[in-house]
């Protein structure tokens, strides 16, 4: 367990508050530690575990992210150097979104939090990479390959968590101004300001940070645009208090289809791997037809008090909100025949539809909104015998949804059927153009307790129980699939316990064992029946078993585990139609395998890093490798830092994956079986950087830092995923397969001043 009084006393260079352990994160684990000064390995390390550590983690520092990720960089760019975890921007470094593999656990199936608040999408718990923090707003991160502890929240506990944290506060003024020039005419501009500690003020300090990005992006007629503004707010209440306000903004434009599944292979045969879009308006794949805008915010008030006698509290009141809107057109796989087009979309409960709009372009109009409000309460006691820990966490979440089909040529709202049914209530919109216009809440309770027994000198014993409770409902004026007026209501509860233990088998070994229950939100789409009384109330769960060993010394750190989770209670449809449709749980899957990393300071300013993991990840019923699960991850690179120059190498491989499920009523395709036809062989990424920093320059600046990085070194560009529609997914229909492919070598320029 990390104190809150580590991580304050790092962010402020005398802390008047003693603020204990509050936490159960491992928050101060993000931040470079007074290590660094010492030159020793944990100081260096790309990734690493704590000696503390109660299941695998991999802590990454801003000092790693500032000189090895890209300044476009998202959240994903950033943890993707983890073992285990695995995934590919197509557009470029922070260019698209990029959805992240944990395990074999695909995006939707582990929680990421910042500062420790639990955020994703309302329909399911997924996440959307470019839309809410940039890497200039990220302080550090921290990996949990687990469900954590009893006080680890949110909707998706099943896989792990992906914990990132904002910048801990300079102990100096200062003013930074910074760019960044690159491939496909990208150019960021930002500007932060650190107050330093406001002794007129409280001792408090203030942080502002704003960039602004651009780029064309690699793929064609797929431009990016987004601006950032953070805010960041502590001061010491009274004696024994911490206030916290902190604040993001975030506004992006990009132009892709809604399916983004890339190009397929006639497409890519004429125009290249890196097709999207064209300029040409009588193609569904006009840019002018397919755009979406994001705005978001993230915002908190945070107090963490010391009420004597060994209590602490720590409560956090949030809000995010995502807005989602989005014009794109029916078919990016189209093959050209103005006209008529097949849109797999449209359907009604008679059937599959055919569109035809006299030479027009088909398309949707689509938005997804959400705001989340919530607060997590904590109150811990210290007592002989170890630490005592309650608390809460509750959120609503309310939900607008909707698609509508559009003739994108002409900008109205499509008429498809000739008889007239009317108009969505207080809207222009025929109903008949109406795929579904929802409004959904969840309202969530997560009460939790554990207790850290000091069962004996250097071992800690954990137990724990964290009881959820989650009641989606629907209002809808048209459903999805259905395509019927629909008002639904279920509560799914699971009782999730845990059991840890750290042994400390001397100051620089220890290891770690844990039991622990995880859950995860079913799926809105399970909602998109007649009758959700057809459903199962059962969330689908996993039950986690993992050992591992941590060692540390001045010239190196290095950790292993071992793993085991039996995925259970998967959600399915059940096969039947009309009012007895629903989703079931049938059957799951089990997760096993092994993981590593170490840093070795190898002297003379040079250090070597490795990390790795075999993953397995097998369907109980075939035994065969789930869809979307690579078999491996290896990284291996290089370090130096001495003096004035910085330089890093990361080269990062990732296996092997099954892109559909196995299916024996599957007809083999060109001779080669179904299963091993859909399969996207390994492929690797090396990444260089290089930094020159002037201290003290002069008048101009209190420091200034030349960068280099070049990504994708090696300019690989093997396929990373492959898709096919829901209604071709046939051997004749092979041409509407996509590719989605890695984005080939690139480079970016930074400047950045320090005044």
């Amino acid at each position: 367990m990390l104190s809150l009084a580590g991580s304050y006393a790092m962010a402020q260079t005398a802390a008047p508050v003693d603020l204990g352990s509050i936490g159960a994160t491992t928050a101060a684990g993000a931040y470079r530690s007074e290590d660094a000064i010492k030159g020793t390995a944990s100081a260096i390390a790309p990734t690493q575990a704590s000696l503390q550590a109660t299941q695998p983690q991999s802590i990454i520092t801003r000092e790693f992210i500032d000189l090895s990720a890209a300044p476009t960089s998202d959240y994903a760019n950033i943890v993707m150097v983890a073992p285990s975890l695995s995934g590919s921007s197509a557009n470029g470094p922070g260019l698209s979104e990029t959805k992240i593999t944990m395990r074999g656990f695909t995006d939707d199936q582990y929680n990421i939090t910042f500062d420790g608040i639990p955020w994703g999408d309302s329909n399911n718990p997924a996440h959307h990479s470019t839309a809410f923090f940039p890497a200039s707003a990220i302080g550090g991160a921290v990996v949990e390959r687990g469900p954590g502890n009893a006080s680890n929240v949110g909707y998706a506990t099943f896989g792990g968590s992906i914990n990132l944290f904002s910048k801990k506060p300079s102990s100096e003024q200062v003013t930074s101004v910074f760019s960044s020039f690159g491939t496909w005419n990208t150019r960021l501009y930002g500007v932060g300001y650190e107050s330093g500690r406001m002794a007129n003020n409280g001792d408090a300090t203030l942080q502002l940070g704003y960039q602004k990005l651009s780029s064309d992006g690699y793929l064609s007629s797929s431009p990016i645009k987004s601006e950032n503004f953070t805010l960041k707010y502590e001061r010491p209440v009274g004696d024994a208090s911490l206030l916290t306000v902190f604040s993001s903004i975030n506004h992006i434009d990009y132009w892709q289809p809604d399916s983004n599944k890339g190009p397929t292979l006639t497409q890519s045969a004429a125009f290249g791997k890196n097709f999207q879009l064209n300029n040409d308006p009588t193609s569904m794949n006009y840019a002018g037809f397919n755009k979406t805008t994001k705005n978001t915010d993230f915002d908190y008030i945070r107090l963490r008090s010391d009420l004597g006698n060994g209590w602490k509290t720590d409560n956090q009141a949030y809000t995010y909100a995502y807005n989602n809107q989005t014009m794109s057109s029916a078919d990016p796989t189209w093959t050209g025949t103005v006209g008529t087009a097949a849109d797999p979309r449209k359907t009604t409960v008679n059937g599959t539809r055919t569109v035809v709009l006299n030479g027009d372009i088909p398309g949707i109009d689509k938005l997804n909104s959400y705001r989340a409000v919530g607060d997590i309460f904590k109150a811990t006691k210290q007592m002989d015998a170890g630490l005592a820990r309650v608390g809460l966490w509750y959120e609503t979440v309310s939900s607008d949804r909707h698609t509508y089909d559009m003739d994108l040529t002409t900008g109205t709202y499509n008429r498809i059927e000739t008889t007239g049914v009317g108009f969505l209530p207080g809207t222009n919109v025929p109903m008949d153009s109406v795929l579904y216009d929802q409004q959904s809440k969840i309202r969530t309770t997560q009460p939790f307790a554990e207790f850290e027994w000091a069962a004996a000198p250097g071992t800690t014993v954990t137990p724990g129980m964290k009881y959820a409770s989650m009641t989606r409902s629907v209002s809808a004026a048209v459903e999805a699939t259905t395509r019927t007026p629909h008002e639904a209501s279920l509560t799914y509860n699971a009782a999730l316990p845990f059991l840890t233990l750290n042994q400390q088998l001397n100051p620089g070994l220890a290891m770690y064992a844990q039991y622990a229950k995880g859950m995860q939100i079913p799926d809105l789409k399970t909602f998109y029946v007649t009758n959700v009384t057809k459903n199962s109330t059962e969330p689908q769960k996993s039950t986690n078993y993992q050992v591992g060993i941590v060692g540390k010394s001045d010239r190196m750190t290095w950790d292993a585990d071992l793993y085991r989770i039996d995925f259970t209670n998967k959600m399915v449809a059940n096969g039947l139609s009309g009012a007895d449709a629903g989703f079931v749980n049938i059957g799951g899957a089990r997760y096993q395998g092994v993981e590593g990393q170490m840093a070795y300071l190898l002297g003379a300013g040079f250090s070597a890093f490795a990390n790795g993991s075999v993953n397995s990840a097998k369907a109980n019923d075939t035994g065969m490798q789930i869809a979307l699960a690579p078999t491996m991850t290896a990284g291996l690179g290089g370090l130096y830092n001495q003096g004035p120059w910085a330089s890093s190498l990361v080269y990062k491989v990732t296996g092997a994956s099954r892109q559909k499920d196995f299916d024996a009523t599957k007809a083999a395709i060109n001779g080669v079986p179904y299963y091993d036809y859909y399969n996207a062989q390994s492929y690797s990424n090396v990444d260089f950087g290089m930094a020159y920093t002037i201290a003290n320059a002069g008048t101009f600046a209190k420091k200034l830092k030349l960068q280099l990085n070049v990504f994708n070194l090696l300019n690989s560009q093997k396929v990373t995923a492959i898709a096919n529609s829901p209604v071709k997914a046939n051997a004749s229909l092979l041409a509407y397969d996509t590719y989605i492919y890695q984005a080939p070598r690139s480079l970016q320029v930074s400047l950045k001043a320090d005044f």
